[in-house]
């Protein structure tokens, strides 16, 4: 199974956007690293999930990604109980939970309607 990161941030007031913007900018050329979101979790609070090949790769990249971090630490504001301007936790995968299948869509021939047999032709009496 894979591995993933979550890192907690509040963001000073005024700095959302930016921060946002940095963000969307990061092309991470982590080894293992398969892709992440950040996601609004409130008025000044992000979270960030990343996805990785397995744990060792985020061992390995966690130098890179505390240099990441050090391009836009002015933008975060201390969350306070001694955790600094950043809660990050990772750990492997251990269930996956998978999206609903889609319903098949039906034959679009089978919903016509039937047609008609033309009419036959008589032989009009004269």
């Amino acid at each position: 199974m894979t591995a993933f990161n979550v890192v907690r941030f509040r963001v000073k007031p005024g700095n959302e956007q930016q921060f946002v913007d940095a963000h969307r900018r990061l092309r991470p050329a982590f080894k293992g690293f398969l892709g992440g979101s950040l996601i609004k979790t409130g008025d000044q609070t992000f979270c960030f999930v990343g996805e990785w090949l397995r744990l060792q790769n985020i061992v390995n990249a966690r130098p890179q990604m505390s240099a990441l971090l050090d391009g836009f630490r002015d933008m975060l504001e201390d969350l306070g109980s001694g955790l600094g301007v950043t809660d990050p936790v990772s750990g492997k995968a251990v269930a996956k939970l998978a999206a609903p299948k889609a319903a098949k869509k039906k034959n679009p021939a089978a919903r016509r309607k039937p047609t008609r047999a033309p009419a036959k032709k008589t032989a009009r009496k004269r």
